[in-house]
């Protein structure tokens, strides 16, 4: 099984979680690492500050797009950033216990 990251933000840690659940019921995900930031962007001409949790989902390639039509479906940023990173190696026992809670 090939391990891919998808990274995204959300505007809060109670939504973050909220969706990091439901994609782990869905089984799209394993896990999730959580951290709050400072965000600044430029968002229809204004530049913004903002606090914001970043979301790196640790999943399969194969079910990248599923959990990128779930994100879509279940976030709530009108432009959310669905970002796919690839995994270039993993040890052999997280890789095995990926497969495992995807399966």
């Amino acid at each position: 099984m090939e391990m891919v990251f998808v990274y995204t933000t959300f505007p809060d840690m109670e939504t973050a979680k909220g969706i990091v659940r439901e994609l782990l019921h869905r089984k799209l995900i394993a896990c999730a690492n959580l951290r709050e930031h400072e965000s600044i962007y430029t968002w229809k001409g204004e530049i913004r500050e903002e606090r914001e949790v970043g979301a790196i989902l640790k999943t399969a390639v194969e079910k990248w797009k599923a959990l990128k039509e779930s994100l879509k479906e279940l976030h709530p940023y009108e432009v959310p950033l669905i970002l796919r990173i690839d995994v270039d190696r993993v040890n052999s026992e997280y890789a095995k216990w990926l497969e495992e809670v995807l399966s």
